[in-house]
């Protein structure tokens, strides 16, 4: 599943190459795909049609649009909102160079007029359907900062306010969090996990990060000192703000960026999905074990498990 990396790669395209442009029309090829948005299919249609696009914002893995133009939206606004899910993409593109190929797994498709890059299409793509679009009303944030990365407006879509802010949100509240770990009683890795604490950070990163960090992923995160809390907080945000500049982590073709590209940064893991090879930084085998119908992986000698008592 994409994580923060990978859609703010999607968001700082659509903002360098779609916003400002206004959706002349748009087609709804699967009607799942909208499955989120009040009104079904023609709802959806209608309530993009003539809207111009004026901000890409994110704020963990979610993505919105918000919306400008005529229409009657609530009194916060409304805003186009994009959940990747396992397999969503958002293309960006040019039929004068793409020609009429359309991709396969098309599911919506915006049409656009007045795009800063001259595109006429922005596509949402889903090989596997989990992701979804839908129009939404803003809602003002509790603490009056900026909803997400991307935009100064002090509102954020409905269904994503109870979301965390991200470790790259410039209001983020790395003490608050800290201590709000330290209060729950789990383990440190479905902590990070959870998207109400922090936002952004999926089974990849909090992988990396806890390697960086040096602490197992079943460490109780109310034995914790604040400063461990800290220090995987911070891999965190320092490993996703390397994926970020590598254009985020592509293990297959169900990740890429605007424009179709994959990112790079899955050369550089140093715990994730490297099962039986040597740790980078002791050479000792990576382990993997079984973690919420998931896999963790870790080094036995740098991250070592904990010994006895509640994990």
């Amino acid at each position: 599943m994409p994580e923060l990396p990978e859609v703010e790669t999607v968001r700082d395209g659509l903002d360098r190459l779609v916003v400002g442009a206004v959706v002349r029309d748009a087609e709804v090829f699967r009607d799942y795909s909208v499955r989120r948005h009040d009104g079904g299919p023609v709802s959806f249609v209608d309530q993009v049609r003539g809207r111009r696009l004026d901000a890409a914002v994110r704020r963990g893995k979610f993505l919105w649009l918000p919306l400008g133009g005529t229409t009657a939206a609530s009194p916060d606004g409304s805003a186009l909102l994009a959940h990747l899910g396992m397999s969503g993409q958002l293309l960006v593109r040019d039929p004068e160079v793409a020609g009429d190929w359309a991709h396969p797994h098309l599911r919506v498709r915006l049409h656009l007029d007045d795009a800063p890059s001259g595109a006429e299409l922005l596509d949402f793509v889903d090989q596997r359907t989990f992701g979804h679009l839908s129009v939404v009303d803003l809602e003002p944030t509790p603490d009056g900062a900026p909803g997400g990365l991307g935009s100064d407006l002090p509102a954020v879509p409905e269904p994503v306010a109870h979301i965390g802010r991200d470790p790259l949100d410039p209001a983020f509240d790395v003490d608050a969090v800290v201590a709000a770990v330290r209060r729950r009683r789990t383990g440190i890795k479905r902590a990070l996990l959870d998207q109400t604490l922090l936002s952004g950070v999926g089974n990849i990163y909090a992988d990396e990060a806890l390697w960086r960090a040096r602490l197992h992923f079943a460490r109780a995160t109310d034995r914790l000192r604040p400063a461990e809390v800290r220090r995987a907080l911070d891999a965190a945000t320092e490993v996703m703000t390397e994926s970020l500049a590598q254009g985020g982590t592509s293990f297959d073709a169900l990740y890429v960026n605007v424009n179709g590209e994959s990112g790079y940064f899955a050369r550089g893991l140093a715990a994730y999905g490297r099962a039986g090879e040597p740790c980078p930084r002791c050479g000792t085998p990576i382990r993997r074990d079984a973690f919420m119908n998931r896999s963790s992986y870790t080094c036995p000698v740098c991250q070592p498990r904990p010994r006895s008592g509640r994990w």
